[in-house]
């Protein structure tokens, strides 16, 4: 196969749901070997489009080339080719880990000593193989989410599509969970393609989108995204946010984002603002920090709105 072939290649996809547009002309493609993830709120086109790169609903308008084959049309075809981690667990608990893997491999048709040999291997790749006779049931979540991972790859797969992968794992899982994912692209070769709400998990990834209200609103490396944003970022607590961005936007030039109670403001040197704002206005504001820019910083410039309110 060609690199072309290996390629994900999305084009115009729109899709709705009665009168709601869960997707619209989303275009995007994914080199061999790239993890890229799509970041946003509930509700912000996610799952719609894990939903259609995993098969499980088809392609109603525009174009998805999944490793040369086209959705909805070559979906059977494709499907041996896709390792998916769902969300939810979709892991027996009152079976074995390697007995979840076997009943997996037999969907695929694998069986005897080559499925033994994969279950093997896989549980090695993801460092369960003293784990391998446990029910799942006991595992803590984030052995039950290698285990995931481990029935994801048994057979191989070119693309890895994972849904939330982190949800519910705290910050040291998540970055072991995030080190066999690494793992598998190096010595799998697998291309990875995620959907995720967690600003840390973004960041591991070699390009991020930002997906809001069924748009793709940009895509590209978490360091370029960041340096869009242009020096400091400022965050503002007040009394009266809207007060205060017009007094500030006519006393220093800047135009704050509101969002709630939470003014934000993008500028160079944000310590000397910071000291300036303090002292212009003392008993409007509550309090204020500033630091470098994160991608939750970017997604409230780019959707004037923070996708952690909207998910709550």
């Amino acid at each position: 196969m060609d690199e072309d072939g290996k390629r994900i290649e999305v084009e115009g996809l729109y899709q709705a749901y009665g009168d709601r547009q869960a997707l619209a002309d989303v275009t995007f493609s994914v080199a061999p070997r790239e993890i890229v993830g799509f970041l946003g709120p509930n509700g912000g086109g996610k799952t719609t489009l894990f939903s259609i790169l995993s098969t499980l609903i088809p392609v109603v308008d525009g174009t998805v080339r999944l490793l040369g084959y086209n959705l909805p049309r070559e979906a059977r075809a494709v499907r041996k080719y896709l390792g998916v981690v769902f969300q939810r667990p979709s892991l027996d608990g009152k079976l074995t880990v390697a007995e979840n893997l076997r009943h997996h491999g037999h969907l695929y048709g694998l069986s005897g000593s080559s499925l033994t040999r994969r279950i093997r291997e896989a549980l090695e790749q993801l460092e369960l193989a003293d784990r391998s006779t446990d029910m799942v049931e006991i595992l803590s979540g984030g052995l039950q989410r290698r285990a995931e991972l481990a029935k994801a790859i048994l057979h191989d797969p070119r693309l890895l599509l994972l849904d939330e992968p982190s949800t519910g794992l705290d910050v040291g899982v998540r970055r072991n969970v995030w080190e066999h994912v690494e793992r598998l692209r190096q010595t799998k070769g697998v291309t990875v393609v995620l959907t995720t709400h967690i600003v840390d998990e973004a960041e591991m990834c070699d390009r991020v989108g930002v997906l809001d209200e069924g748009k793709l609103v940009v895509l590209d490396t978490p360091d370029a995204l960041k340096k869009s944003m242009g020096g400091d970022v400022v965050t503002i607590y007040a009394f009266t946010p809207e007060k205060l961005r017009a007094k500030i936007y006519k006393q220093f030039g800047y135009n704050p984002v509101v969002v709630g109670r939470v003014l934000r403001v993008e500028c160079y040197k944000g310590h000397e603002f910071v000291r300036d704002v303090v002292a212009a206005f003392p008993a409007e504001i509550r309090s204020v920090r500033f630091g470098k820019p994160t991608l939750e910083d970017v997604f409230v410039k780019l959707t004037g709105h923070s996708f952690k309110q909207e998910d709550t």
